[in-house]
């Protein structure tokens, strides 16, 4: 299987973070990593397009050459092969708090934060639009608070005592704002604690380079 990806996007950041976190703790998920250059318009490619008509990241190709090309689904698919440690919680209600996290963190945290950079000094070159980043800045906070509220008891993880895939999609959105010089989250200090904590694991050393 190869991954399609490119350093710092959230979506493929989300995806290289579960992976890191799996084999971190006994996985073998072993994928042939392909960069695919955004800011070059490497997405853009006759290539690109037939893996992913949408030409976004990140996209995984199966050994059969077919492509899954949403980043829930491609950790989804991956959860079903490896499915130790299971990175969604191992009974009904853990899975659904995780899953309800992880929904909050990419909706109400990762996409306004992308969609803010992007209507302001898009790495894409995306023209800027005020509507919609007074728009992202204005809804941005309120995942932040509900996110910080949770961490509020020193839980280390999202989740509690071990890194799940919510914490993936929060600390890729994280990692987007800094590259992009936006504080999203000083003002947050228990999203803070987290971040400083979980960014500093072995795991997300090897993904994270913001």
């Amino acid at each position: 299987m190869k991954l399609y990806w490119f350093q710092v996007a959230p979506n493929p950041t989300k995806v290289r973070l579960y992976i890191a976190e799996k084999n971190a703790v006994g996985a073998d998920i072993d994928l042939e990593q392909v960069v695919v250059k955004l800011p070059k318009g490497e997405q853009n490619s006759p290539e690109h397009e037939a893996r992913n008509p949408f030409r976004s990241l990140p996209v995984l190709e199966l050994d059969d050459g077919t492509h899954l090309i949403e980043s829930l689904t491609i950790i989804d698919y991956l959860e079903e092969l490896f499915p130790t440690p299971a990175m969604w919680g191992t009974d009904a209600l853990t899975r659904a708090r995780s899953r309800e996290l992880e929904r909050i963190a990419d909706l109400r945290v990762l996409l306004p934060i992308a969609r803010y950079i992007h209507a302001t000094e898009s790495p894409l070159g995306l023209p800027p639009n005020s509507e919609i980043a007074d728009h992202s800045k204005m809804v941005l906070p309120a995942g932040l608070k509900y996110i910080d509220g949770i961490l509020s008891d020193g839980r280390p993880f999202l989740c509690g005592q071990r890194p799940m895939v919510p914490d993936c999609t929060l600390a890729a959105a994280l990692q987007f704002a800094r590259f992009a010089k936006f504080d999203a989250s000083s003002d947050y200090r228990n999203i803070k604690r987290w971040d400083d904590h979980y960014r500093n694991r072995n795991a997300a050393l090897d993904v994270l380079t913001l």
